[in-house]
């Protein structure tokens, strides 16, 4: 996640002379990259939420950490070495800060649970190429459905974007490289089923003028709720029954060695991006420490 938790963790582990990878979906996936004015930012007045994230970041980067877009489909915590899993490749480390936010879903619409992996996706990169000159529908509202939906049109015979409002929310470029996709068709409505016994037949939305059906193999879900993101740990990591990630509060490890998980995976907290920013900073801290054998962490950093 590379909001301003992991944006921040990145910084700190950066400045330390770590090799330092932050894999995160995009700029606008996170709840604050979703946010058009804050005014409580220490320091930054009257600025967006993309570029309080984009400031973090480019001071992580100043430092050496690298920035990855790529969607983590998986993980494997057990060993000493990690392994996070993308649609294009393994990421390999001592440590990991789980940023991931809490804007997943708590609940499925009928027929989705039942039909993921028979065209039920949630990862364009991953599973694009099986509906190659085939229709699909994607179904979102955030900057994230609508790069998913461009990236899509690369494969797709016909992308279908159902989205509520009038629009979708995502940057002006994102929002004019849609428009002059002949491939995308945009759909205002909400998602009510998926189709399918088998596999994937279609969806069923509730649009301006009444419920329809749109006959489809494949739907790529993006909707967004205030749910712990953690679907792609598994069940690897220990969790509490709201989804939150259970950590050790003065140095935010899981009871997974050196994994950490900060910010609004955490339950308990006020949801500010600052909270996140120092939950970054102390789990960064902690993860030198582990990493290089010390029994405290270092007090020096400024």
């Amino acid at each position: 996640g590379g909001g301003p938790g992991g944006a921040t963790a990145a910084l700190y582990a950066a400045r330390a002379d770590l090799k330092t990878i932050v894999i995160d979906k995009s700029l606008g996936a996170g709840a604050l990259g979703m946010t058009q004015k804050v005014d409580n930012y220490p320091g930054m007045p009257n600025a967006t939420g993309p570029e309080i994230v984009r400031t973090i970041r480019r001071q992580a980067e100043s430092f050496g950490a690298e920035f990855v877009q790529e969607q983590v489909i998986g993980v494997s915590l057990d060993g000493e070495v990690k392994e996070v899993y993308t649609g294009s490749g393994t990421f390999r480390g001592r440590a990991v800060i789980l940023a991931t936010g809490s804007m997943g879903r708590a609940s499925f619409v009928p027929g989705e649970e039942r039909l993921v992996g028979r065209g039920v996706s949630y990862c364009a990169t991953c599973d694009a190429a099986f509906f190659r000159g085939r229709p699909v529908a994607v179904v979102g509202s955030g900057e994230e459905a609508v790069e998913e939906a461009l990236y899509l049109s690369n494969f797709a015979g016909k992308v279908i974007l159902v989205h509520a409002g009038r629009q979708p929310k995502a940057s002006p470029h994102l929002l004019e490289d849609l428009e002059q996709n002949p491939k995308i068709e945009r759909v205002p409505g909400r998602l009510l089923e998926v189709l399918g016994e088998q596999k994937v037949e279609g969806i069923r939305i509730a649009g301006p003028e009444g419920e329809q059906v749109i006959e489809v193999p494949g739907v790529f879900i993006f909707m967004q709720g205030n749910r712990p993101v953690t679907d792609y740990l598994m069940g690897t990591v220990p969790t509490n029954p709201d989804g939150t990630v259970i950590v050790d509060r003065e140095t935010f490890e899981t009871r997974v060695p050196m994994v950490f998980a900060i910010g609004d995976l955490l339950g308990g907290e006020v949801k500010q991006a600052v909270v996140a920013a120092a939950h970054g900073a102390l789990a960064a801290v902690n993860a030198e420490k582990r990493l290089r054998g010390r029994r405290q962490a270092r007090s020096d950093w400024k």
